[in-house]
């Protein structure tokens, strides 16, 4: 008997609207969407869970269910796994131990022991490639937005086909993509922004 009417659009719209990380960010990935042509978001933590912020679809749109607000485990994806890459392990710890061990296709990693590994390369090379984990035939490259605290608010990540890139290929030639892009919105001081 109860639903959600129009209104609530109003909402988001103001919240799109005035969120100072989406606006820094859109030139960002508006852009590598236009050069390359491929997909490319924006993610921020809440909770266990990634939440698309922003997204500027390229010319081979891998999948079209993604809108902006939906939600997916942050662990299965590369983009939350470029935002803990740059957490406090505690944070780390706590967002495995609260995610659901239900896989979302054949490839979602379920050891929490070679999901803290994975963070731990993430950090280590300051990107994060995850591949089938969450929709078969997607590559995500990410790489994580720096606050004023150090540490990560939020990542984008360009996601490409399995159809026409292997994880190799979208490692070697997409990583600088996000890595630049990503340094770039973080050195433009968005407004103190503090993620959630």
């Amino acid at each position: 008997l109860y639903g959600l009417s129009s209104k609530v659009l109003h909402l988001s719209y103001n919240f799109l609207r005035a969120n100072d990380l989406i606006d820094k960010a859109s030139p960002y990935l508006l852009d590598i969407s236009r050069t390359l042509g491929e997909t490319t978001n924006l993610q921020e933590l809440d909770g266990h869970e990634i939440v698309w912020l922003a997204r500027f679809p390229g010319q081979h749109l891998v999948n079209l269910d993604f809108t902006v607000g939906m939600r997916l485990p942050a662990v299965f994806t590369a983009s939350g796994t470029a935002i803990l890459s740059r957490m406090p392990e505690e944070r780390r710890a706590e967002v495995i131990s609260r995610t659901p061990l239900q896989p979302i296709t054949p490839y979602t990693e379920l050891d929490r022991r070679r999901m803290r590994e994975r963070i731990r390369t993430a950090a280590e090379k300051g990107y994060a490639v995850v591949a089938n984990e969450t929709v078969l035939g997607d590559i995500s490259v990410a790489a994580p937005i720096i606050g004023r605290n150090g540490e990560a608010v939020a990542a984008i990540n360009i996601s490409v086909p399995t159809t026409r890139w292997t994880p190799e290929d979208a490692e070697a030639r997409l990583a600088a993509h996000v890595q630049v892009a990503a340094a770039s919105i973080s050195q433009s001081k968005f407004a103190g922004y503090a993620g959630g």
